[in-house]
């Protein structure tokens, strides 16, 4: 769908599971090289092998600023360049009311999702300019960061930072030829997600009823997005966060959006 993606190197962040899986299958499938980052060597090592091809995992932590400078060093020692960069990596925050949330817990979740895309951002896109590459940097914002969603005060402020940050970002940086977008998914069936239904700290059937598609977004439907947003296609998009989301953002009316059958 996107032949411009051939031979193209995308580092993705948070690439073992989810979102970030959903995007290494995605860009592979057009022929990019990718680079899984994310935590456990096991689950990376098993991934690298599941897309197949020349492709590498490298493990760390995203909120480590050794760290992301070397996932950017070892992917240009490996294939001398880097086009894209998905900023996917992430962690779920504690549903606790904001006046009993830990503060330790508040600043860990913003390292990863903030500060973490801030770096990774940072990093890629010095090596962009000096490869002289035209560049696509997108992040992973959400509907949290634009709406609010009562407990999540840690990841609807960083999520919103990052859609701030995307603006600033993307119109720094277009006119030396990297762009920088975000998407903003709704409620998306991850397996995380899974996890907080299952532990009964989100209600499927009631997000199906407040969303007008009427269901949970797929991580492949983000991934697509991504996918555009990573091509040439989306050549003159900058600073923009898109929401994938169902409708969800859209729905102002108090009843049910959805009202067929679950």
């Amino acid at each position: 769908m996107y032949p411009e993606l051939n031979e193209r190197v995308a580092i993705i962040t948070g690439g073992a599971s989810g979102i970030g899986w959903a995007a290494a299958r995605r860009l592979a499938a057009e022929g990019a090289r990718v680079v899984i980052v994310d935590l456990d060597r096991g689950r990376v090592d098993t991934r690298v092998r599941e897309l197949t091809g020349n492709h590498i995992g490298l493990v760390g932590d995203v909120s480590d600023e050794p760290d992301v400078s070397r996932f950017v060093e070892a992917t240009l020692d490996h294939f001398g360049r880097l086009d894209v960069l998905i900023n996917s990596a992430g962690k779920s925050d504690s549903f606790r009311a904001t006046v009993d949330q830990d503060v330790g817990d508040f600043r860990r979740l913003v390292d990863v999702h903030l500060t973490g895309t801030y770096m990774m951002s940072k990093v890629a896109a010095k090596a962009m300019f000096t490869n002289g590459a035209a560049g696509s940097v997108i992040n992973v914002s959400s509907i949290a960061g634009i709406v609010g969603l009562v407990p999540r005060t840690a990841y609807s402020a960083a999520k919103a930072a990052i859609s701030m940050m995307t603006r600033t970002m993307g119109c720094e940086w277009v006119a030396s030829g990297v762009r920088v977008n975000a998407v903003a998914p709704g409620y998306v069936l991850t397996p995380l997600v899974q996890e907080l239904i299952d532990a009964g700290k989100v209600d499927a059937e009631r997000i199906c009823r407040r969303t007008p598609a009427g269901r949970f977004g797929t991580s492949e439907e983000i991934a697509n997005a991504m996918a555009f947003l990573a091509s040439d296609q989306s050549a003159f998009i900058t600073g923009v966060t898109l929401p994938v989301d169902g409708g969800y953002m859209s729905w102002g009316t108090p009843a049910d959006a959805f009202a067929g059958e679950l």
